[in-house]
């Protein structure tokens, strides 16, 4: 059994972290509203921007001409997963949730005898996918000296990717990320993005809407499709950044509540303890003087 002095050291530490693990919760606290609201506000311009180059693309994706981004090559032998997490850790199982999702669906790739191939965006995903597909990932981009997401960080992301695809690395790209839905659910979610996945409107939509564009759509699309894909790269690390926060606020909230019951636990054993050792020496002591 331990000594009282141990059991000390023991109840003081706990209350260390606890104080420690409250402190991060109040900081995630406070940048989860932030992160939350950049987050909701991108969704909208996100969605028009996806829905606009679909009405465009219903026109001209049977087109000779039409962009290999919207077409794609023909082919879907080579496969590029883009899995964006975290740059930290303490966040319960989101960055292992989107890793997961992105695990599954390459292990079903293979077995259907696609090449898979990995562009990570966050530290936390390149350091669990490279224990089973080290070999398979291409390139890594680390955001974490980035204080504040901003769209040049999603530009570059996606310029990097068009280049692959441009040089003929790849033949499908999709994108890999947790949608923030509230503190205690975030989603992880798969997109593809190369080539654009056009939807038909559904039935009870009414007629489709006919627009006019100036200048004509083959000359609109080529400069809105690399645009579109930063934009949604975009999207999901603002949807990313407000899911980390949701979800380290909650592990944080329940360390703290699982330190403070580790500590009434460890204080009732030193108590108990300390009473007994107090009662043997009393007895001791009778038993001595009874002696006497």
């Amino acid at each position: 059994m331990a000594s009282l002095k141990d059991m000390r050291v023991r109840i003081a530490s706990t209350r260390a972290t606890q104080k420690i693990t409250k402190a991060m919760q109040m900081v995630a606290a406070s940048k989860l509203r932030r992160a939350q609201t950049s987050a909701e506000a991108a969704r909208p311009y996100a969605e028009k921007m996806d829905a606009v180059i679909s009405g465009i693309a219903a026109a001209t994706s049977s087109s000779p001409g039409a962009s290999a981004l919207l077409a794609g090559t023909g082919k879907d032998r080579v496969h590029l997963l883009l899995v964006c997490t975290g740059e930290r850790g303490l966040c319960g199982a989101f960055n292992s949730a989107i890793v997961r999702l992105a695990r599954e669906h390459a292990q079903k790739l293979i077995s259907q005898g696609k090449e898979v191939k990995f562009f990570c965006v966050g530290r936390k995903g390149f350091e669990q996918l490279r224990r089973t597909f080290e070999k398979q990932i291409v390139e890594s981009v680390e955001l974490r000296s980035v204080r504040q997401l901003g769209f040049v960080n999603a530009e570059d992301v996606a310029e990097k990717v068009i280049a692959r695809f441009n040089n003929g690395e790849f033949d499908v790209c999709t994108l890999f990320y947790s949608r923030f839905k509230s503190v205690i659910a975030q989603i992880p979610t798969a997109q593809q993005i190369i080539p654009l996945v056009v939807e038909a409107p559904a039935a009870s939509a009414g007629p489709a809407v006919s627009y006019e564009y100036e200048p004509e759509e083959d000359e609109i699309l080529p400069r809105l499709l690399p645009r579109n894909i930063a934009v949604q790269v975009f999207r999901a690390l603002l949807e990313n950044n407000a899911s980390f926060y949701g979800a380290q606020m909650s592990a944080m909230d329940n360390a703290t509540r699982n330190a403070g019951d580790m500590i009434r636990k460890q204080t009732l054993i030193y108590n108990r303890t300390r009473q007994a050792m107090i009662t043997k020496e009393l007895i001791e002591i009778i038993s001595g003087a009874e002696a006497v």
